[in-house]
């Protein structure tokens, strides 16, 4: 991200610790504990620590865990707490950044005072927001698709990426493959599986003591149905490539293979909410919690209760731009194609967020990246990425999930947006031609679905 804080998102794996990775330094020799995203604790002895880069300690990390050279594109050094996510970059001072936390948090949080003073960030090694799907592909290195692995497990089983329980079902199948070995009949793997549910399964799928979904409120599901669900797709699991014998390498390639269809794998994620629409005789409204999904691929809106999604669009679908709390409450609007009862129209929806400029710079900053990644692209897809013995093949296309109600799907009707219209020289609410936006800032290409725009004066809200 091209900003000064780096990349900052919404807590996610961070919130099953209060820790610290640094509780008291001096200018000289300092204990600096990292953590990885199965909260396993990589401990160094590094001097200097107040001058030390997030790349000198990044460097430090790979070389304890013997990684190979992909590591340091494929991930980054964060600082994280239960109130806030920054990805760093190369060039920031982690422990000066975290002398700063205060400061972070009351500029992009609406963290109560208290909370400030108690919170305390640490460091993590993760996936590097900015590293492409189609780079993962590339990689056989056990150690590194671990860690990449239990990333993406982790926000699995956390919800951060919503998935339908037939995917729910296969992942867990993996987890279990990994976690239990090889399916053997005749053992009671049923048992096993009921005791550690919630190690291969997301905790809302799993409510304990009410049947295992009871807690998929209406949607139709018998309690039981996904226990034996998940004990068929892991009878299922593939122990065979070719002629070589499935290795664990295969399996973490598998479970992250399946997630590269989720389309807000990989994302950062950032806090904020929106307007419901009106209901009711008395048209009353609120707002509700999301979690807004910023990638390579495009932007995402997630009900953070529902854990559905509310809207997905790649970034040549949309126009965006931000308002600062020195004009105004702090924004991200979103504009996009839609229609008003059969009538194309442009949707702006408002994000209310004090992360609004972190969203806004990461927007533009991963749009210039797929620019200058876009001739490498094409000649590695002429070319073909390599594949290692046993690995499983890479699909010829990703597929997209189109299931009737799929939590990935969009929910345009679950959100209050602003429809505009061009009328002679004035934008007027309803039925526009297709010649109009408020936002000069989007993804320029001939390729796009979205209509180029023109900047305008000024911004008319709801």
């Amino acid at each position: 991200m091209d900003g000064t804080e780096g990349n900052a998102g919404q807590p996610g794996p961070a919130e099953r610790s209060h820790r610290s990775s640094v509780s008291s330094v001096g200018a000289r020799a300092a204990d600096v504990l990292v953590y990885l995203a199965d909260d396993t604790v990589v401990p160094l002895a590094v001097e200097n620590l107040p001058s030390l880069s997030a790349h000198e300690l990044h460097r430090a990390v790979r070389e304890v865990l013997q990684l190979p050279d992909i590591a340091l594109e494929a991930f980054a050094l964060w600082l994280v707490s239960p109130l806030l996510e920054v990805q760093l970059k190369p060039k920031h001072q982690p422990y000066k950044l975290g002398r700063q936390w205060p400061e972070l948090l009351l500029r992009f949080t609406d963290a109560p005072d208290d909370d400030v003073a108690m919170d305390e960030p640490a460091l993590q090694f993760r996936r590097n927001v900015f590293f492409p799907r189609r780079r993962e592909l590339q990689i056989h290195d056990e150690d590194v698709l671990r860690l990449l692995y239990e990333e993406a497990k982790g926000n699995v089983l956390a919800a951060r990426y919503p998935c339908d329980l037939e995917d729910c079902e296969a992942l867990g199948a993996l987890v279990c493959r990994v976690q239990l070995g090889p399916y053997q009949p005749g053992l009671p793997a049923a048992c096993t599986l009921r005791e550690k549910l919630d190690s291969f399964l997301p905790a809302h799928l799993c409510k304990r003591g009410h049947g295992l979904f009871a807690a998929l409120r209406g949607r139709g599901t018998k309690a039981g149905t996904g226990e034996q669900g998940l004990l068929n797709a892991y009878r299922r699991v593939q122990e065979v490539v070719g002629e070589h014998e499935a290795s664990l390498s295969t399996h973490y390639r598998a479970y992250l293979l399946k997630c590269h269809e989720l389309p807000f794998y990989g994302c950062a994620f950032f806090h904020g909410e929106v307007d419901k629409p009106a209901q009711g005789f008395l048209h009353r409204s609120g707002r509700k919690p999301v979690a807004i999904a910023i990638s390579l691929e495009g932007v995402h809106v997630i009900d953070s209760r529902e854990k559905h999604v509310l809207l997905g669009l790649h970034f040549q679908e949309l126009s965006w731009d931000h308002t600062s709390p020195e004009e105004e409450e702090s924004a991200l609007w979103l504009e996009f194609d839609g229609d008003n009862e059969g009538t194309p129209v442009n949707k702006l929806l408002k994000i209310y967020s004090k992360q609004a400029e972190l969203m806004s710079s990461l927007i533009e900053y991963c749009i210039e990246l797929n620019h200058t990644a876009e001739p490498a692209a094409t000649q590695e897809s002429m070319s073909g990425p390599s594949a290692a013995p046993g690995s499983l093949p890479p699909p010829a296309q990703r597929p997209q999930l189109r299931r009737q109600g799929s939590v990935v799907c969009s929910r345009i009707q679950h959100l209050s947006t602003i429809d505009y219209v061009e009328e002679g020289e004035k934008i007027k609410r309803v039925k526009p031609k297709r010649t109009t936006s408020f936002f000069g800032r989007q993804l320029s290409t001939s390729q796009g679905s979205y209509t180029v725009v023109q900047p305008a004066d000024s911004l008319e809200q709801g």
